[in-house]
């Protein structure tokens, strides 16, 4: 009698599937919960069991986006909810990182359509023509102590957070470019925030600059002079 047809085998093979079987059978049940976790988060506008919520969504993202569908929720219900829990939790550490090792990301389809401005290896250099509003909100970030880049895309994230090693990031973008930015933070270990357009498209997009400036002040000590921090942010 072979080792195949012995009973070793059998066995070998019958516990394989009865384990296989039992794996499969919690990342479904996990996912089940998960999708009733956030649909109850959701709709009650408070988060339940956060540091359970953050990585299971993260490893079981598609059955969860599943599931959640069958409770009535969307893509872009679910995708929203992920960038304000992610922002919760990261707010604390993003607040302790000292504002030199931090930068901000924002796209190149919030300027003018008369841009001036010219594409280079670091993206594009805003000549603060006052055509659009990413001049003014630039130079005041960049006043407070940020780097700030206009990149067209995620090559350039990735090259300037190689190039200057910055500690925390604050992505600002569509709904899908937030995401797939703090995705990207968590990859290479960076603490990410993301600020969601209040209009979307391929130009002359419109960010929400209050949202973006209420993000960069994080754990910034205002100075004791009267300095206008909040002043016109379109």
């Amino acid at each position: 009698m072979g080792f195949f047809d012995s009973g070793i085998w059998v066995g070998l093979m019958t516990l394989i599937g009865e384990v296989t079987f039992f794996l499969i059978l919690g990342m479904l049940l996990a996912a089940v919960a998960l999708a009733i976790i956030a649909t109850a988060s959701i709709t009650r506008g408070k988060f339940y069991l956060p540091r359970i919520l953050i990585p299971g969504m993260v490893l079981l993202e598609g059955l969860v986006k599943a599931f959640c569908k069958l409770l009535g929720l969307d893509d872009k219900d679910l995708i929203t909810f992920f960038i304000t829990l992610r922002n919760t939790m990261n707010s604390k550490a993003f607040a302790e990182t000292p504002v030199e090792q931090r930068a901000v990301f924002l796209p190149q389809c919030l300027r003018s359509a008369q841009c001036p401005a010219h594409l280079t290896p670091e993206g594009l250099k805003c000549r603060n023509c006052g055509r659009c509003s990413v001049g003014e909100n630039a130079a005041w970030l960049e006043g407070i102590g940020y780097r700030v880049f206009i990149v067209p895309g995620s090559t350039f994230i990735k090259r300037m957070v190689k190039k200057y090693r910055p500690r925390a990031i604050i992505g600002v973008g569509c709904l899908m470019e937030v995401k797939d930015g703090i995705d990207m933070g968590d990859r290479i270990g960076l603490t990410a925030l993301g600020v969601v357009n209040l209009k979307d498209g391929c130009v002359e997009t419109i960010a929400d600059w209050t949202a973006v400036r209420d993000a960069a002040l994080l754990g910034i000590e205002l100075p004791s002079d009267p300095v206008d921090f909040h002043g016109p942010a379109e």
